[in-house]
C-alpha cells in the first residue's frame, strides 16, 4: 500500500485527464473528417458505393469498441505494424466515431425537404454541387446539436482504451486504486471528473437544440 494524500490523488487524476481530453479531441476532429468523406458515399444514388459505406457503418456500430481496439492493437503487428497504445486508441476511436458522425449527418441531410433536391436538380446542378450549395447549408444547423452531443459519448468511450494500456483518466484511477486500496474515494473522484467533462457538453447540446428549434419555428 502506498500512502498518498488527497491532493496527490487529485493531481495524478487531473494529469491523466489531459490525455482523456487529447484523445477525445483527436477522435472528435478525426471522426468528423472521416465522416465528411463518407457522407457523400452514404447519400449517393450509386447503389454499390452507398452499400460499401453502409457496411462500414454497420461494422463499427454493430461491434463493440473494445473488440475494434483489440483488432487494431493486436492485429496490426501481424502485418508488420507495431502501434503504440496511443496510436491504436486514436485510430480506433476515430474510425468508431466516424461511423456515428456519418449517420448523424445522413439523418440531417435527409431531413432537408425533398423538393430542395428536385429544385436544384432542375437547375442542372451535379450531385456535388447540390450538396455543397443547397443541401449542406440547410442541414448544418440541424446537425450542430447532435454533433456536439456525441462528443459526450466519445469522452465516455475513451475509458475503454485503458484495456490496451492507454493511460487515460480511467486507467489512472485503476492504477491509483491498486496503490492506495481506496477504490471508493478514487473512483468517486474519477466519476466527478467525467461528470465535469461531460455535463457542459450535454447541457450545451440541449441549449443549441432548443435555440435552433426556436429559430426554425419563428421563420
Amino acid at each position: 500500500m502506498v500512502e498518498m494524500t488527497a491532493w496527490d490523488i487529485i493531481r495524478n487524476l487531473l494529469l491523466a485527464t489531459r490525455w482523456t481530453i487529447a484523445l477525445s479531441l483527436i477522435a472528435f476532429i478525426g471522426g468528423m473528417a472521416v465522416g465528411l468523406v463518407l457522407l457523400p458515399l452514404r447519400t449517393t444514388h450509386r447503389e454499390g458505393v452507398r452499400t460499401a459505406a453502409k457496411l462500414y457503418v454497420e461494422l463499427f456500430q454493430g461491434s463493440p469498441l473494445l473488440i475494434q481496439l483489440f483488432v487494431i492493437f493486436f492485429g496490426l503487428p501481424l502485418v508488420g505494424i507495431l502501434p503504440t497504445a496511443w496510436t491504436a486508441a486514436a485510430v480506433g476511436m476515430t474510425l468508431w466515431s466516424a461511423a456515428y458522425f456519418v449517420e448523424i449527418w445522413r439523418g440531417c441531410v435527409e431531413a432537408v425537404a425533398r423538393g430542395q433536391w428536385e429544385a436544384s436538380a432542375s437547375l442542372g446542378l451535379t450531385y456535388v454541387q447540390q450538396m455543397r450549395l443547397v443541401i449542406l447549408p440547410q442541414a448544418l444547423p440541424i446537425a450542430i446539436a447532435p454533433t456536439v452531443g456525441f462528443m459526450v459519448q466519445i469522452i465516455k468511450g475513451t475509458a475503454i482504451t485503458s484495456i490496451i494500456g492507454f493511460v487515460d483518466l480511467s486507467r489512472a484511477g485503476g492504477l491509483i486504486t491498486n496503490a492506495t486500496f481506496e477504490p471508493f474515494n478514487v473512483y468517486g473522484l474519477v466519476a466527478v471528473i467525467y461528470f465535469c467533462l461531460c455535463w457542459p457538453l450535454s447541457h450545451g447540446s440541449r441549449l443549441l437544440e432548443r435555440r435552433l428549434r426556436g429559430a426554425h419555428f419563428h421563420r
